[in-house]
This record gives C-alpha cells, sequence and structure tokens, in this order.
C-alpha cells in the first residue's frame, strides 16, 4: 500500500486493518455496512492527537492558575490541592499523570472555584494567551507542532468516507474548544470533556464551581458520548487505561502505544490494561515507531 490518503502511514497491519475497516463500512449490502447514521468516530486528546509527556499541554495552565490564587491569599497554601501545587507533591502529580479519578477531581473541584463566575469569552482569552506563549520544553514547538500527522490524516480518511469525528477527553472541554477548529477542523460542538456547570447571570452566561456531570475519564467517556451524540461510537481510539471503556464501547478499536523515544516517547505507564485489553478483544494497535514515518506536524528546533 504505497502513498496516498494515509501516508504517513507505514504499510502494516494497522492500516490495512483500518482502511479495510473504513472501506467495507461504506459498501452497502455487505455485512461490514454501517449506516452513515451511525458513523460516529471518537477519539481521545492527550497521547492519541497529540504528546502529553513530559505532561500534558493543560497542565502548566491549570497549575499556574491555583498557584496565582495561593499568591493571591496565601491561607489556601495549608489546603489542597493547593498545598500540593505549593510544595510540589511527587505522589499528587504522579496520581494526575495516571489521570486517578480521585486527583482529577480534587483538583476539578479547586479549578472550578478557581474560574467560577467567569465568563465563557474571559475563560478562552486567558487560554488563547497561555497557549501563544507556551513551547514544549524538549521539541522547542507550539502546541500546534504537537499534533500527531497521522491521525489529522486519520481524520481527513474517515471524514472522506462519511464519519462524524468526536474529541472526548478528560481533559478540560472548554480549553479544547479554544483550538479544536485550528488543528483539528473540528466544530466546537464535537469536543466533548470534564467541564463546569454554567449560570446565566446579569445577561451573561458564567462558569460555576460544579462540574458538569462525572468525569470524562474512564466510563464517563462513552457515558458523555452517548449523550452528546445519542449513540455509542463506532470507531474509537484512545491510549492509555481511561480510554479502555470508551474502546471497549466501539465496533472498532484503536490503541495508540508510545514506542519512540527518538521521535516521541516511549512509555508503559498508566496504559497496562489497555495493551492487555488489546491483545484479548483484538484490537488494532499502532505503534508509533513502526507505523507512523512522521510523527508531529511541525519538525523539533
Amino acid at each position: 500500500m504505497g502513498p496516498g490518503p494515509l501516508e504517513s502511514w507505514n504499510d502494516g497491519a494497522a492500516k490495512r486493518a483500518i482502511v479495510e475497516f473504513v472501506t467495507s463500512a461504506a459498501r452497502e449490502g455487505t455485512p461490514g455496512f454501517v449506516r452513515p447514521a451511525d458513523r460516529i468516530a471518537v477519539f481521545d486528546n492527550d497521547g492519541t492527537l497529540w504528546v502529553e509527556k513530559p505532561a500534558p499541554v493543560q497542565t502548566a495552565f491549570v497549575l499556574g492558575k491555583l498557584a496565582a490564587r495561593v499568591k493571591a491569599d496565601p491561607s489556601l497554601a495549608d489546603r489542597e490541592p493547593y498545598r500540593a501545587v505549593v510544595d510540589g507533591d511527587e505522589a499528587f502529580f504522579r496520581a494526575l499523570d495516571a489521570q486517578d479519578p480521585d486527583a482529577v477531581a480534587f483538583l476539578v473541584r479547586a479549578l472550578g472555584s478557581a474560574w467560577e463566575g467567569t465568563t465563557l469569552e474571559g475563560y478562552e482569552a486567558e487560554a488563547a494567551r497561555y497557549l501563544a506563549s507556551w513551547r514544549h520544553e524538549r521539541f522547542g514547538v507550539p502546541y500546534t507542532g504537537l499534533v500527531y500527522r497521522p491521525m489529522l490524516e486519520l481524520f481527513d480518511y474517515l471524514r472522506a468516507h462519511g464519519w462524524r469525528l468526536f474529541v472526548c477527553s478528560g481533559g478540560g472541554r472548554d480549553f479544547m474548544r479554544v483550538f479544536c477548529e485550528e488543528i483539528w477542523d473540528l466544530p466546537r460542538e464535537n469536543v466533548i470533556g470534564s467541564a463546569p456547570e454554567f449560570a446565566y447571570r446579569d445577561g451573561a452566561l458564567v462558569r460555576r464551581a460544579e462540574p458538569h456531570g462525572p468525569l470524562a475519564l474512564g466510563p464517563g467517556k462513552p457515558e458523555y458520548v452517548l449523550a452528546r451524540t445519542g449513540r455509542l461510537p463506532c470507531f474509537a481510539a484512545g491510549n492509555d487505561d481511561v480510554d479502555v471503556e470508551l474502546l471497549q464501547s466501539a465496533r472498532f478499536a484503536l490503541l495508540v502505544v508510545h514506542d519512540d523515544d527518538v521521535r516521541e516517547y516511549a512509555y508503559t505507564d498508566n496504559a497496562e490494561r489497555a495493551r492487555a485489553t488489546a491483545g484479548r478483544a483484538g484490537w488494532t494497535t499502532v505503534s508509533v515507531k513502526n507505523d507512523w514515518n512522521a510523527v508531529l506536524t511541525e519538525r523539533p528546533q
């Protein structure tokens, strides 16, 4: 299979499985046919669509917000998770890196209070300023350069065959919506993720402290997808343990395996259950090292 719609994908089992599934799904009258209305493809973000090491792009943004609150009110330093942020508590940060639901929920509650009363426009302006100055500490590229080129090609390939695309991430929904149209060519309404409740006050919608529903982690992912689309995904892609339930809910599951420490990172942390499940369930696994002949959308400096 030579250059074509998936030109950053090497010829191999992963590429062939994707092409076979997508083409058969469009072939009416065959066992693999998928009705256009059911062609829902859902992708995790961090580690699936862009680099998540040494920390997801959003991490410094949210931790910086908590640090700013402590600076404005030093008494907060005696309370968690502010204490962990100020002290650099390694156990807490390991739990966040593993997307431990308890640690993430603790952080989400604190962030809810930090941005309570902020308009959507105010939050997005704050996020946009952060993103404009952010650079990856190893590669030296902006967030736009960290996106996986093969996954953008997969987006285009699926669209060409009548699929509707969604991103569902444990990361902040409103944070991702700041850049989703720019880097994914994806409508804002197709971005699903953890988010706060909103309230209409004095002619404006403002953020509330309370989270909107469960976290978009583990079983929360298919729950959010069903609530947003009225269907479970037919095609799903993820990379770690909190994506297992999303992948289990799909007819075709794609698991990204990070094994290239030269062009990206090689790691297995927080993905052991996902890899074991992939082997038992027959999911399609994607080796960054072997299946992609190009990785990032921007050459590292």
